[in-house]
């Protein structure tokens, strides 16, 4: 072996012995991988394909043994860090160039306690590990809406779900957290325990160390009722107007979301996306007028288990290989004029995997106090996303050009806020946007526990110091 050619923390140029790789190496129970190791590829590789980043080294951590030796090793050496959970976020931020990729995915270990309905799970799981475990028991924690999403990375960004109607979002359900800081001392963070940070953790994404696992509260949630109800996309404008009004109509129990995207059979298409989370008679009737709404072309609702409502949307959106670019806002209302602009961009999608998504903001997620947590975008609203996907990426300049050209059309209809966990890789102008009020708090966070931004690649809030 040879010395090790590394990027820094300030992105110039290093060369790392060899006796120093071998040391960390052989301070890792889990192993450590460089270009040409078997699993290296495999480990680098994310949710976007866009992503193709080569990490100096890979520590695939198999406990927080092996997290904080990683977290010294980098601070030591001045390295370059990104830090991998489920790997499922838009920008590829788990993957660095010619850095050290902490590697989370290993770590998957869930101990659920039915009696006190609490969960405690390790940072490498994604929603769908982490429901087959709660579900064993009849019980669920706010997920993502996708079942490759990692736990971790969603829970820090805030995490919407299908359960936030009712339950409120991830960082709502969180109990507490067991963190690495910068400095590599390990912290239970909780509203008992540094709960200055127990704030922050809540909303303000990876910048304050790496969570190792989540305590997370649980809830009695058995049989679902769910599914989706296409409409031609002819009908689109009473489709969107329906829409509007049913999802401001919804209790707690539902959730509404619809999207205009391309049906399997390749025919553009409106639908409409619901889930009730409660007693099924009661979700019979609460969801029976978005059945009775049109002539449907496809009625797909139907009583399923809520692991299974954490695929639905999992074939559209498929993990690795898949280019992808997105941009993300909060629209208050779904006015005509707006619906006309969103059917007219919507019609001249470049490709058939490519979808405009909306999720409503309702009920307990909408209830808790702005400042109880970083997360503070609080109102009714809807989340919004325009999601490009192909396949070539000699077709990437056209996909990224029509997604901007689609958003900026949208964004005077827009409150000017983002939920951070839907920001691309080129927004850091948009940070502030995504906390509000909040942004200077978690800088003074920032400031007391990574001072040096060891943790920057992530929606970076940055030291004043």
């Amino acid at each position: 072996m040879t010395d090790l050619r590394v990027i820094t923390t300030d992105g110039a140029d290093a060369i790392l012995e060899e006796a120093a790789v071998q040391d960390l190496a052989a301070n890792l129970r889990g192993p450590l991988l460089r270009q040409g190791d078997g699993g290296y590829d495999n480990a680098r590789k994310v949710w976007n394909g866009m992503i193709d980043r080569h990490p100096a080294l890979i520590a695939r951590c198999a406990g927080v043994a092996d997290v904080i030796a990683a977290v010294r090793f980098a601070r030591t050496h001045e390295l370059l860090v990104s830090v991998r959970g489920g790997g499922h976020n838009i920008t590829g931020n788990a993957v660095c160039e010619g850095g050290l990729m902490i590697d989370l995915s290993p770590m998957k270990s869930v101990r659920v306690d039915p009696v006190k309905h609490i969960a405690r799970a390790e940072a490498g799981l994604t929603w769908g590990e982490y429901n087959r475990e709660t579900q064993a028991f009849g019980l669920a924690t706010t997920g993502g809406v996708v079942s490759t999403t990692g736990i971790a990375g969603l829970t820090l960004g805030g995490g919407l779900g299908w359960l936030m109607g009712k339950h409120g979002l991830s960082c709502d359900n969180l109990l507490s957290a067991d963190l690495v800081t910068a400095a590599g001392k390990f912290l239970t963070v909780s509203a008992d325990e540094h709960p200055d940070l127990f704030w922050g953790l809540r909303g303000g994404g990876g910048n304050f160390g790496v969570v190792t696992s989540f305590e997370y509260r649980l809830h009695p949630v058995g049989p679902v009722l769910a599914g989706m109800v296409l409409h031609p996309m002819a009908k689109a404008k009473e489709v969107l107007r329906f829409y509007r009004d049913y999802a401001r109509s919804c209790p707690d129990e539902a959730l509404a979301a619809a999207a205009l995207m391309t049906s399997p059979e390749g025919a553009p298409v409106v639908a409409v996306i619901v889930a009730y989370i409660g007693d099924l008679a009661a979700g019979e009737a609460a969801l029976a007028p978005v059945r009775r709404f049109g002539s449907p072309l496809l009625d797909t609702i139907a009583p399923t288990s809520y692991v299974q409502l954490n695929t639905l949307f999992d074939a559209a959106v498929p993990y690795g290989g898949v280019q992808r670019y997105w941009k993300s806002s909060f629209l208050k209302e779904l006015g005509d004029d707006l619906i006309e602009i969103l059917i007219e961009r919507s019609a001249k999608m470049l490709s058939p995997m490519s979808m405009v998504l909306f999720f409503h903001l309702h009920g307990a997620a909408a209830r808790v106090d702005r400042n109880a947590t970083a997360f503070g975008l609080r109102d009714d609203q809807w989340d919004y996303d325009v999601i490009s996907q192909w396949t070539d990426p000699a077709e990437s300049a056209n996909h990224v050009r029509w997604t901007r050209e689609f958003w900026t059309a949208v964004e005077p209809f827009a409150t000017g806020e983002v939920y951070v966990n839907h920001l691309d890789a080129e927004e850091a102008t948009r940070i502030r946007a995504a906390y509000g009020p909040g942004y200077e708090r978690l800088v003074a966070l920032k400031n007391k526990y990574d001072p040096t931004n060891l943790f920057r690649l992530n929606q970076n809030i940055k030291p004043t110091v």
